[in-house]
């Protein structure tokens, strides 16, 4: 069981397991064309195959080794979601789950530990943003029922009701074609329209979206700081033990010297 555990928790363990899911990456995005296919379509579905029989092997192990605790860890029980997709049957109806098999590139984030903090980072920011997005929700909100009733009449594919106008201001807030394609328009019928849409501009692409990058930024520098607080403590914690033991080295020495020099004395 140690031999298992130090085997699963060495670092040239997780090396191969991360090669293997980017050679699995690589694998899965050759069958998609179809020369690849014609040339090594066997090669591929063994390697396939084989490379997630791997990842099933080494889950098996880890549940052996942890056991209850397997399912403590949220990136174990991430991993063992995603090859579990992978073992899901997909013929007949269920032939689109294939797809899902490339999911088994995600693990990358649980075993590379700089994207797991990304992550974890970004989870992290989610309550924080949810208030930026009830925010941005009620400024959408706002000017969607101002633009439907202003532009509605003139401009209804685009302002026609509610709901064409959020889709509409959501292409603005993109700026993927605002301009020519929704704005200039709008002011050839109202030439006041870019009171309007600058306003809705700078209070959402520019300064709702920013809130939502500074959040995020921050958590992540937060879940930077504790690992790197956390590697702090633990590099104390084995200077502290080399210190014990260099002490108690000391300690035995000088019992030794006083032993050896008893007999000395004596004589």
């Amino acid at each position: 069981m140690y031999a298992l555990k130090s085997l699963i928790e060495s670092r040239r363990f997780e090396y191969w397991i991360t090669a293997l899911i980017v050679l699995n990456a690589i694998t899965l995005g050759l069958e998609t064309s179809a020369s690849a296919v014609a040339s090594f379509g066997n090669v591929l579905v063994l390697a396939d195959r084989a490379i997630l029989a791997v990842f099933v092997l080494e889950l098996a192990a880890r549940l052996i080794v942890y056991r209850g605790s397997f399912f403590r860890d949220p990136w174990r029980i991430f991993d063992l979601a995603v090859v579990s997709l992978a073992l899901i049957p997909a013929t007949g109806s269920l032939s689109v789950l294939r797809a899902l098999r490339i999911l088994r590139v995600l693990r990358l984030i649980s075993i590379v530990p700089s994207l797991r903090r990304v992550v974890t980072g970004f989870i992290t920011a989610l309550p924080g943003m949810g208030s930026i997005m009830l925010l941005l929700a009620l400024v959408f909100y706002v000017f969607a029922v101002m633009a439907t009733k202003l532009y509605g009449s003139s401009f209804p594919e685009h302002f026609g009701n509610i709901a064409a106008s959020l889709y509409t201001l959501f292409q603005v807030m993109t700026l993927e074609g605002w301009s020519d394609g929704v704005v200039r328009p709008v002011m050839e019928v109202y030439p006041g329209a870019w009171l309007f849409f600058i306003p809705f501009i700078v209070a959402t692409s520019f300064t709702v979206l920013n809130l939502f990058i500074g959040v995020i930024v921050s958590a992540m520098e937060e879940e930077h700081e504790a690992a790197a607080t956390a590697e702090r403590k633990a590099m104390q914690n084995d200077q502290d033990e080399m210190m014990a033991e260099l002490r108690a080295l000391r300690t035995e020495l000088k019992e030794l010297r006083s032993v050896i020099r008893a007999p000395e004395r004596v004589s």
